[in-house]
């Protein structure tokens, strides 16, 4: 499970030690002495996300008696880089076979999409670092145990991500409405990564402008859209199916 690191020491020596860290939290009326700017600085560094909260709300958040205004959510597993991801498929003899998420906010939804990726075959999963959820205990409680398997790497901008696997010679395939192409039609016996747009928005606009590919799944009802755990199940079967024909 994800861990809640209080107090301004604690937090700046998980930092310190490396510790794959989501988000941190601090009062807006901290004294910002030597302690506070070295952990501004390494989140800085690391790319970590800050938010500044009243002391009124952060008291809300906190779990011992002295947090020290300063309140940090650890990863519930060590996140990896894209290269690792590769390294792994090679390691497999596989095609490539990835999901990758622009966006995705709802940690249940990224639970869920984990648990079906570890069932489908999926090599591994990429999260954005900003604006998506990440590692979160609820994650690891709605995987089922499936966080512990399927590798995540989290990287600060997609489309870099999405230039370092074309350059892999992996095929990019956005999942989308509005599009006449349906995924059934796409050939994903090739190398391969899903890419899952967040829920209620789709896919962002530049990460749809850098797919090779991009495809809808039909829908017959009224309602316009699937959850996104859904479409990714969808897609990713539609690839395990493929690839057992």
């Amino acid at each position: 499970m994800s861990e809640q690191i209080e107090g301004r020491n604690p937090v700046l020596e998980a930092l310190r030690a490396g510790r794959s860290i989501n988000k941190i939290l601090i009062s807006n009326d901290i004294e910002r002495h030597s302690a506070i700017a070295e952990i501004l600085h390494l989140a800085k560094e690391r790319k970590i996300p800050v938010e500044w909260l009243s002391p009124e709300i952060l008291r809300t958040k906190i779990s011992t008696r002295s947090p020290q205004g300063v309140i940090a959510y650890a990863s519930a597993k060590e996140y990896v880089d894209v290269h690792d991801l590769l390294d792994i498929t090679r390691s497999r003899n596989e095609p490539a076979f990835y999901v990758m998420l622009d966006g995705l906010e709802d940690p249940q939804n990224l639970g869920a999409i984990i648990r079906t990726a570890d069932a489908s075959g999926v090599h591994g999963v990429i999260i954005p670092q900003r604006r998506a959820v990440g590692l979160t205990g609820v994650v690891a409680k709605t995987s089922a145990g499936a966080i512990e398997y399927v590798p995540v790497a989290r990287v600060v901008n997609l489309n870099n991500a999405i230039k370092t696997l074309k350059e892999n010679n992996i095929w990019v395939i956005g999942i989308d409405q509005g599009v006449k192409r349906t995924f059934t039609e796409i050939d994903f016996k090739l190398p391969t990564v899903i890419v899952i747009g967040g829920e209620g928005k789709g896919l962002s606009r530049l990460v749809k402008e850098n797919c090779d590919e991009v495809a809808s799944i039909p829908m017959k009802g009224k309602i316009s859209s699937l959850n996104a755990s859904v479409a990714a199940a969808v897609a990713m079967y539609e690839v395990l199916r493929q690839r057992s024909a």
